[in-house]
């Protein structure tokens, strides 16, 4: 399988396959909500757009990062999100960097949304691929934990399983890694962090596609479609 590895900004056209990678929150916190029951979570464009959408549909949850706003039902953390209740839920998730990424990509005949969580789901589900396109979401490229998280989900998919422990300490020792240990972002929970660096959590890879205008993220595979 021939892999590349961008950020956001150097997309060039649409990739066939892409992955979608942001291990500190956004994708670590999907899966968690899947986990816990959710049916579907629709990624919005911005945060207003993720306020109307709440507006229109009142049962719906939507959640960003930072501190709890007006508008908003939760915020992006894993630790937060993984003692509520979310059978049949639909989720409105917004993010700084894993919802931009996604939708970047929307016109890709498959996209997955990917995290340590969900590596060796996602790497299963990219088998017999001839390419995949690795979009590293978190500081606009250069995040050492979606690169790390990239780099062994690829090396996963086109070989023996490498030896995950040089991934993810590479991942405990980044910048995300550290604000979020020492407060220096708002909404989180004290085991972010660890959750976040949990491999191979779920059985379940997660892909997002249009649905009825919107770009939605269900799971698939094992326990997913």
């Amino acid at each position: 399988m021939e892999t590349r590895f961008l950020a956001v900004g150097e997309l060039t056209g649409t990739p066939s396959v892409a992955v979608v990678i942001d291990v500190m929150r956004a994708f670590t916190t999907a899966a968690w909500a899947f986990a816990q029951g959710a049916e579907r979570i629709v990624l919005a464009e911005s945060l207003d757009g993720a306020r109307e959408l709440k507006a229109r549909h009142p049962g719906w949850i939507a959640l960003k990062d930072g501190p709890p706003a007006p508008g908003f039902d939760a915020v992006n953390s894993p630790g937060l999100i993984r003692g509520t209740d979310l059978t049949g839920r639909t989720l409105v998730q917004k993010t700084t960097a894993g919802t931009v990424g996604a939708l970047a990509v929307r016109g890709a005949d498959l996209v997955l949304c990917a995290s340590f969580v969900v590596a060796g789901a996602t790497a299963r589900a990219l088998h017999g691929r001839p390419e995949a396109t690795f979009v590293v979401t978190g500081e606009d490229g250069r995040a050492e934990e979606d690169l790390a998280c990239a780099r062994y989900i690829a090396h996963r998919a086109t070989g023996p399983s490498p030896d995950p422990a040089p991934y993810l300490r590479r991942a405990a020792e980044s910048t995300a890694a550290a604000e979020l240990a020492q407060g220096v972002r708002e909404g989180v929970h004290p085991d972010d962090v660890r959750l976040c660096l949990e491999l191979d959590r779920f059985p379940f890879a997660m892909a997002a596609a249009p649905e009825d205008g919107l770009m939605v993220l269900r799971p698939y595979g094992e326990d997913g479609r």
